[in-house]
């Protein structure tokens, strides 16, 4: 392999921490690593060591000669008073940079909506991120440093973002590092892990998921370890008091143990279980939605959209970046009221919301944890255990040195666990969390993912960070173009939706809007249908009349009878769901017979269902 760069015996101090202590690394031709580890320990450092930007108080920083970097740090680097052409291509002519199929692929990916003559000092955080990040990727450089590139990306960016650094980097040639706590971007396109931590650096092969499982090995090596020396001590012990005793071996610890202990670990959450516990703190109303429709100026960024809210339910919400999901989690809380249809709230409902900024800590600036903790309660009952706010605080990767700092002393990351927790302790029934993942490190995130675990309430998530998506939440929607739509295969499919509406596929985007079409349909059918009578009348006595798709009267009334009886199997079919559903939410969680018993009949149910959307679909297209 090609040596790149690295550094050696590196010593880097800041007034009151030890950054890294004797450090020595390399990178070689080919690498993409990640780099994880808490909030403080270096992350970002250890970027600025490499790209020149940080200088370290003893040893060395390697470098091949020849070697070029882009480093596209936490704080953008662009010029406010330059154009986004300007700051991302500089002074290149245009027909280079437009010849040039690299760069205008990641102008289509990550600028392609914006305007090249406008300065940057007029744009967005999330624009300016966007413009920033093409600017580093479109630089002639042999190695790439980035740090938290996913931030302000939304979930489609970030699938972009991988998959051109996958291509980019597939070759052999240059190297990429990347810092950031997003563990499905880590897991898609790293082939080495890095974990900083106590001022030095440990190196994983393998994606964010087989650093994890190395890393458990690690931990039950080190157990083990320690557990050896007590049966040492205690040997030694026995032998002072009654002799020798005849020496034991311990079996070696293999990852297949460690595959079979994984096994049998219980479920990360009992979902039924769950909604019990939800229903009985909220009733069966929560929240429902129906024909809102909400619009900014000329802009509709809710069209006749409705979205039935459960107890229990976890729905994760998806969309682009101006999509209007703030707007939707507005009229769900009640401080943004629909400019048509209805939105109605349970009696019990209590909806506590995670907002992206942390203004609401503000008023506790000046307070120590301890005292602000003091505000509440001695012991709460959470998922049917007293927990203490103390308790809670470990929960969420707090120890109890932090009961005596400020608040206003907090990093970010604490600053938004703390912010959870309070909320957690106002003990709401319904909980709305947007971007909480922002500012955490992965580890802070797994205790993050533990407390909602538990937490038995109605969740609604909005994230970009996709293994925080699909680890807490049930089922994800979509809001595209206006309408919320049920995602089943999650983020795959949402991905899907989106290119297909890029390429115009319409076919695709005909079989995901199914059921809401049909609600249309059932709306126009009596009139649409007595339409179809006057005509095939018309037709039979004397042939005249335009024919649908030139099909003859008569074919129009049997397809659209067709289409009614299909519409009601189907309406008699979502019932049966519904009511099986309902079912499976009243039986013993130990009676796995028949919990198992319902499912299949909930699972044939749905097959029927989809056998007669396609014949829906069919006699639609048919009619068109």
């Amino acid at each position: 392999m090609t040596f790149l760069f690295g550094c050696e015996k590196v010593h880097l101090e800041y007034p009151t921490k030890v950054i890294f202590d004797n450090l020595s690394l390399g990178v070689d031709a080919g690498d993409c690593i990640g780099v994880v580890g808490r909030n403080g320990d270096g992350k970002s450092s250890l970027l600025g060591l490499f790209s020149g930007s940080v200088e370290p108080d003893e040893g060395r920083v390697l470098r091949s000669r020849g070697v070029r970097f882009a480093h596209l740090q936490q704080k953008d680097q662009l010029d406010d008073a330059k154009s986004v052409a300007e700051n991302i291509v500089g002074d290149i002519p245009e027909y280079e940079w437009a010849s040039d199929a690299r760069i205008r692929s990641i102008l289509d990916g990550l600028v392609s909506d914006l305007d090249w003559h406008e300065t940057v000092d007029n744009l967005s955080g999330g624009e300016r991120r966007r413009v920033d990040l093409a600017r580093v990727l479109v630089a002639d450089a042999d190695v790439v440093l980035l740090d938290e590139p996913t931030n302000h990306l939304d979930i489609g960016g970030i699938a972009w973002l991988a998959d051109h650094l996958k291509k980019r980097f597939s070759r052999g040639v240059g190297a990429l590092i990347v810092v950031t706590h997003d563990r499905w971007f880590l897991d898609e396109v790293c082939l080495r892990m890095w974990e900083v931590h106590d001022g030095g650096v440990t190196p994983f092969e393998g994606g964010y998921s087989a650093y994890i499982l190395q890393r458990v090995e690690r931990e039950r090596q080190i157990q083990l370890a320690e557990q050896k020396r007590q049966n040492l001590m205690r040997r030694e012990l026995a032998w002072l008091s009654r002799g020798a005793r005849a020496r034991s071996t311990k079996p070696k610890f293999h990852v297949e143990a460690a595959r079979a202990l994984i096994a049998e670990e219980p479920p990360l959450r009992n979902s039924i279980e769950l909604k019990r516990a939800a229903m009985s703190r909220l009733g069966k109303q929560c929240i429902t939605l129906e024909n809102i429709t909400f619009a900014y100026d000329e802009k509709r960024v809710i069209d006749d959209a409705t979205w039935l809210i459960g107890p229990g339910d976890r729905f994760g919400l998806l969309g682009e970046n101006g999509a209007g999901k703030s707007t939707l989690l507005d009229i769900i809380r009640g401080t943004l009221h629909p400019q048509t249809g209805t939105v109605k709230i349970g009696k019990t409902v209590k909806i506590a919301f995670l907002s992206q900024k942390l203004e609401e800590l503000d008023e506790f600036a000046d307070d120590y944890v301890r005292v602000v903790l003091g505000h509440y309660q001695s012991h709460y009952v959470i998922d049917g255990k007293t927990v203490s706010p103390a308790q809670l605080m470990e929960d969420l990767g707090f120890d109890s040195r932090y009961l005596k700092t400020q608040v206003k002393a907090l990093s970010g990351g604490q600053k938004r666990r703390l912010q959870l927790m309070l909320i957690l302790l106002d003990a709401p029934n319904v909980l709305i969390l947007d971007e909480p993942s922002n500012d955490l490190d992965t580890d802070m995130l797994v205790a993050m993912e533990n407390v909602l675990d538990t937490w038995p309430g109605t969740l609604i998530l909005v994230t970009h960070d996709r293994a925080l998506m699909e680890r807490v939440t049930d089922h994800q929607y979509a809001l595209i173009d206006g309408k919320i739509r049920h995602v089943p295969r999650g983020v795959d499919e949402y991905l899907e939706l989106l290119e297909s509406a890029r390429t115009g596929d319409a076919s695709a985007s005909r079989q995901g809007n199914a059921r809401n079409q049909r609600g249309t349909s059932a709306q126009n059918d009596a009139s649409v249908q007595s339409d179809a009578h006057a005509q095939g009348g018309a037709n039979a006595q004397g042939g005249a009349g335009t024919p649908v798709s030139g099909l003859s009267g008569g074919e129009v009334h049997e397809l659209r009878k067709q289409l009614n009886s299909t519409e009601r199997k189907m309406n008699t079919l979502e019932k049966k769901i519904a009511q099986a559903r309902q079912k499976q939410l009243e039986i013993d969680p130990s009676n796995y017979i028949e919990l198992g018993e319902v499912q299949k009949e909930i699972q044939a149910l749905q097959d029927d269902m989809d056998a007669l959307e396609e014949t829906w679909l069919e006699l639609s297209e048919r009619l068109s």
